[in-house]
């Protein structure tokens, strides 16, 4: 049984038992967390699409880590006027192992 779900402006495949890492969320390791938007689930035969979100369906997991993703570095540059910059920056993550999907 696999979902996807909305969160942060993104869409995620999720399964039980797996750990997504997603835009930053509030709260502490350990703490629960549920998904309202979840936009499909599948049980191998029947798929359930919502329009855009289904109803009375959640994912429930729970957070495992808070942190910053690998350092990105972004680089503008005119050539021929001796403009440069250089700025490094790390997203911040949250990363969430799913427990259950109630359909």
């Amino acid at each position: 049984m696999y979902a996807v779900i909305s969160s942060g402006g993104k869409q995620y495949k999720v399964e039980q038992g797996e750990t997504v890492r997603i835009e930053k969320l509030p709260g502490e390791i350990g703490a629960p967390f549920s998904f309202d938007k979840v936009l499909m689930v599948s049980d191998g035969e029947k798929i359930q699409i919502g329009t855009p979100v289904l109803d009375k369906v959640t994912v429930q997991g729970h957070i495992v880590e808070q942190g910053k993703a690998k350092k990105i570095i972004v680089f503008k540059y005119k050539r021929r006027k001796r403009y440069r910059r250089k700025q490094g920056h790390r997203q911040f993550f949250t990363a969430i192992q799913i427990d259950s999907i109630e359909a």
